[in-house]
């Protein structure tokens, strides 16, 4: 049996039409450049003019694009801690600990803070109140002088102590640039710390302790003008 080669038409236009309705199936060939020339610029002209129904926006790209004005638009307007909370998580502020002239360690803003913005989250781990009287007297006998135990509510605190993050290493002051807030995401509550002031790059982060008032005094060294002298 033998198979006869079909025979190539040229359309009106130049370009060639296949007589098989496929071109895979006719094999290779070559095309002249005459003929090449025609489909290149009319390729050219197609793409440099589409048709009306062409310039429409790819509908992904036109999703996220709309996402991002509406979130633009939302968080203009709306004061959320959970919009923010989560600003916080993809853009934390840029912070580093080292010596301060308050008492040891301490944290310092390494970029301008505008007031009002969430610096830092205080992370640890959330306890019941009999095991943080445990942890207490523990690091008492373990020589850990300093308590990183942070009270949420009246039934959980947050011990920073060994598995916090640099939040830990903020020092108190009687005329912080800084507060503490409890906020609720998905329905747990987080300790956040909040700037009250701008901070310039350098300066240490500071918040009032706001320790209970007791018998046993602990002495306040952050040396402002209204120092209390004492921490509780």
């Amino acid at each position: 049996t033998s198979f006869s080669t079909p025979k190539k038409k040229k359309r009106d236009d130049g370009m060639r039409e296949h007589v098989t309705g496929c071109a895979r199936s006719e094999g290779y060939y070559k095309i002249d450049k005459k003929d090449k020339l025609k489909y290149l610029n009319n390729s050219r002209a197609f793409a440099e003019e589409p048709p009306a129904d062409t310039q429409v926006r790819n509908p992904e790209c036109q999703r996220r694009s709309e996402q991002r004005r509406l979130l633009s638009s939302f968080t203009g307007s709306c004061d959320s801690d959970l919009l923010k909370f989560n600003q916080l998580k993809f853009r934390k502020k840029k912070l580093k600990f080292c010596k301060s002239h308050i008492h040891d360690w301490g944290l310092f803003a390494m970029e301008p803070i505008a007031a009002d913005e969430m610096v830092i989250e205080y992370v640890g781990q959330n306890i019941r109140q009999v095991i943080a009287d445990m942890r207490e007297k523990r690091y008492e006998d373990e020589g850990i002088g300093s308590s990183y135990m942070f009270r949420v509510d009246h039934d959980t605190i947050i011990d920073a102590t060994k598995c916090g993050n640099f939040a830990r290493f903020i020092n108190h002051s009687c005329n912080p640039n800084c507060y503490a807030k409890v906020i609720t995401v998905e329905s747990q509550k987080k300790i956040v710390i909040y700037s009250k002031q701008h901070i310039n790059v350098n300066e240490e982060i500071t918040y009032d302790y706001k320790f209970p008032i007791e018998d046993v005094k602990i002495p306040c060294l952050c040396g402002s003008e209204n120092c209390r002298g004492t921490l509780n």
